[in-house]
């Protein structure tokens, strides 16, 4: 197949790379347009765009996909299918079925469940014993389209946002070209979505890692692996930010207020909950680096009774 890869982040780049290395011709690239980073704000490539760069493959990078210029031109590339991962604009009905085979996105849940910008660390964050990839013929809905083919991936007890961001990064590249052969030795039957049993996975924002010690033990602990690695869970610790990297959910209550250093051992620091003690494994003063609780502990000043809040 002829292909348009349109694809911003990294999640993206292992599937254009899968395409690249396949008997698939990619044509053309769309991502979105560089970004100033850094102090210096020195413009940076999109992952994507340096991927396709190294490749040879044209890149186009408009401000708005629903652009008629830019629709016309994309219009004028002979290509069989367009495929969409991970793009970060919302494609124009125009698009949908502008070539033979339409639009295929690579969406990282198993839909209906999670659809929206953050499905990955959504479902740590909620708690799911699995999730996946799912791939869709796109329609002009919010990750609303028939799907073609899905993979299950369960969620290891210690599962973070960015351990599974990985794992379904590497398997939405291998269902991608799974579909593609399908839809060209019609093998697939699309399905209908349904009602999603999910929220809308919404976009992550740093102030949502601010912990709210009155929740459950376990809902911390969730919140914490979900926003690893970013944009992490934070508490504040004598005026200053404190990263929580990892942390254990301890049964039984201490009768101390939530937020409320309840012990101090010598790798551990309990922190009472609304529901729950949580243990706190690694942590991260700001402007220091990582550290294990143990050499937090040998180099701050804390006591049994420190609030958290």
């Amino acid at each position: 197949m002829k292909i348009i890869f349109m694809g911003t982040p990294d999640f993206a780049v292992g599937t254009l790379k899968a395409l690249i290395e396949s008997e698939h011709e990619v044509c053309a690239v769309v991502t979105q347009p560089d970004k100033q980073k850094g102090r210096g704000k020195v413009l940076q490539a999109t992952p994507v765009k340096e991927i396709a760069a190294e490749a040879g493959i044209p890149v186009y990078q408009p401000r708005r996909v629903k652009e008629p210029e830019f629709l016309q031109m994309l219009d004028e590339i002979r290509a069989d299918v367009i495929v969409v991962v991970a793009f970060g604009q919302i494609i124009p009905k125009e698009m949908l079925n502008m070539k033979p085979y339409g639009c295929i996105n690579v969406h990282a849940s198993l839909l209906p469940k999670y659809r929206g910008a953050a499905p990955i660390q959504w479902a740590v964050i909620q708690g799911e014993k699995e999730s996946g990839v799912t791939t869709m013929q796109m329609d002009e809905g919010l990750d609303t389209g028939d799907m073609l083919l899905q993979v299950v991936i369960p969620l290891e007890k210690k599962e973070t946002g960015g351990s599974l961001y990985d794992k379904l990064k590497q398997e939405g590249a291998e269902l991608l070209m799974q579909t593609l052969e399908g839809l060209q030795n019609e093998s697939i039957t699309a399905r209908k979505q349904g009602e999603t049993t999910t929220e809308y996975a919404k976009m992550l924002k740093k102030e949502m890692g601010l912990i709210d010690w009155n929740k459950d033990a376990i809902e911390i602990e969730r919140l914490i692996r979900g926003l690893n690695p970013w944009p992490s869970a934070f508490t504040h610790f004598n005026g200053k930010t404190l990263k929580i990297w990892q942390a254990d959910v301890m049964e039984g209550n201490t009768g101390k207020q939530p937020g409320t250093i309840s012990g101090i051992f010598k790798d551990t620091i309990q922190v009472q909950t609304g529901n729950g003690v949580l243990s706190l494994r690694e942590l991260q003063i700001e402007g220091k680096k990582r550290m294990d609780a143990g050499a937090f502990l040998r180099g701050y000043q804390i006591k049994e009774g420190m609030s958290l809040c």
